[in-house]
């Protein structure tokens, strides 16, 4: 049986973003400014993922989850949320929890960034318009008129877009006129910021990082927990690829049956790298990493499937602005659960 909620109490708009803040960059901001302006009065949820701290790369991420949620709310983040364990779900598998979460949140707006290039501008006035866009290999569709819209592949963001309209559609939510597409910033990049960190460099990065993120990453390290991204369960991993058989290792979300006969085949390993190699290359260049967050959490096929059925069972809350905020959050999603993360 269903449960029962009572009607909802406020009609304060909702702007729902997902983003991994690994770790908080002037381009999130910019973002997050541009949809604040849009909408003034709304409350800027951010969605940002947890489980097992593993992005959608499959790499660790720079900061925990709590960290993470704490500079979203120091830039300028009304509400976080958790977001789905994305290291361990393939690209449409998260999108289509992204889809759901969204949905979940009745989200009046959804803020993303995108890199402009000739042609695009086809594919978000389709999406704008409520239309959904589907990815093909090397090329775009219109998933109602099975129109081409663009040929060849997309940047990384771009293709979060056009991946989360067709999730979004296929779950039957209307996001006409929902999406903010806010063009990116140059001269910021993720990956350098964090190879900075890495070597203590805040000078380096400082320009590319508003300082409510410096202040709380350095105040992280002094605590020895940061920076995590090269952090991985070395040992977990070897356990579970040198004493476990190969109809374990097939039910491992990810992997596939030529990557577990190759894990048994050359077992014993002794290092990460050799694991690494034992890997089937996949379709995306981010296959590898994704399989070793696999091997790490050990989660079977079947219980992401459940998982993604069920989600979001409950929408936890990992940080909140104020308690106003959190009141008139309450008052707007009254048809959700909603749990405070302790």
């Amino acid at each position: 049986m269903e449960p029962t909620y009572k009607s909802v109490e406020s009609d304060v708009k909702i702007i729902a973003d997902f983003t991994e803040y690994s770790p908080m960059h002037i381009g999130h901001k910019y973002c997050m400014d541009q949809a604040k302006k849009m909408v003034p009065n709304g409350i800027f949820v951010a969605v940002v993922p947890g489980l097992f701290e593993r992005n959608g790369r499959g790499n660790p991420y720079i900061m925990t989850r709590e960290a993470r949620a704490e500079v979203a709310v120091a830039v300028g983040a009304d509400i976080v949320v958790e977001g789905p364990p994305m290291g361990i779900m393939g690209s449409g598998q998260y999108s289509m929890c992204l889809a759901a979460i969204f949905k979940a949140l009745d989200a009046d707006y959804i803020p993303r960034g995108y890199r402009p290039f000739k042609g695009f501008n086809t594919i978000l006035e389709t999406i704008s318009n409520g239309g959904g866009v589907a990815p093909k290999p090397y090329k775009i569709v219109d998933m109602a008129t099975k129109n081409v819209l663009y040929k060849g592949k997309l940047h990384e963001d771009n293709y979060v877009i056009v991946s989360l309209s067709k999730s979004l559609k296929n779950i039957n939510f209307d996001f006409k006129d929902k999406f903010i597409f806010v063009k990116r910033i140059e001269g910021v990049s993720g990956t350098k910021i964090r190879e900075y960190i890495n070597f203590e460099d805040f000078k380096a990065a400082e320009d590319m990082m508003p300082p409510e993120t410096i202040n709380i990453l350095k105040g992280e390290i002094e605590l020895n927990r940061a920076p995590l991204n090269n952090l991985r369960d070395v040992h977990g991993i070897l356990e579970r690829v040198n004493n476990n058989d190969i109809e374990y290792l097939k039910l491992l979300t990810l992997m596939d049956d030529h990557t577990s006969e190759s894990l048994i085949e050359n077992r014993p390993f002794n290092s990460i790298l050799e694991v690494e190699k034992s890997i089937s290359r996949g379709f995306s260049r981010n296959h590898k990493n994704r399989v070793l967050s696999s091997l790490e959490a050990g989660i079977f096929k079947e219980d992401i499937h459940k998982y993604i059925d069920r989600y979001p069972s409950v929408i936890r809350i990992l940080k909140y602005k104020n308690e106003e905020v959190l009141n008139e959050f309450q008052k707007r999603i009254t048809h959700r659960r909603l749990e405070i993360w302790q």
